[in-house]
């Protein structure tokens, strides 16, 4: 999986993606309902390094691979969207 440009960014992205439903899902909630806002701050700066390597994936994928401006788009939405890694991760591995 770690051989190819698309393979790094379906590894990145899952793992990105995971560190995203963890900020959302357990250090938010942490964070507003049992006043430890510390989750946040260490899942929160582990996640902004992961997204900042998916995205050199996504742009050293979108070199390699020649991804359409539409394609490249979609990928970094999906960044933002809960799931949506996992979701680009199958799109990528049907390619």
């Amino acid at each position: 999986m770690w051989k190819t440009a698309i393979g790094r960014l379906r590894w990145i992205g899952n793992v990105e993606g995971i560190s995203y439903l963890l900020l959302l899902f357990i250090a938010m909630p942490l964070k507003y309902w049992a006043d430890f806002p510390q989750a946040v701050s260490v899942v929160g700066a582990l996640h902004g390094l992961l997204f900042t390597l998916f995205l050199a994936a996504l742009l050293h994928a979108a070199i390699v691979k020649r991804f359409s401006l539409l394609l490249v788009l979609g990928a970094f939405i999906s960044a933002f969207i809960p799931f949506g890694t996992f979701i680009l991760d199958k799109k990528l591995q049907a390619r």
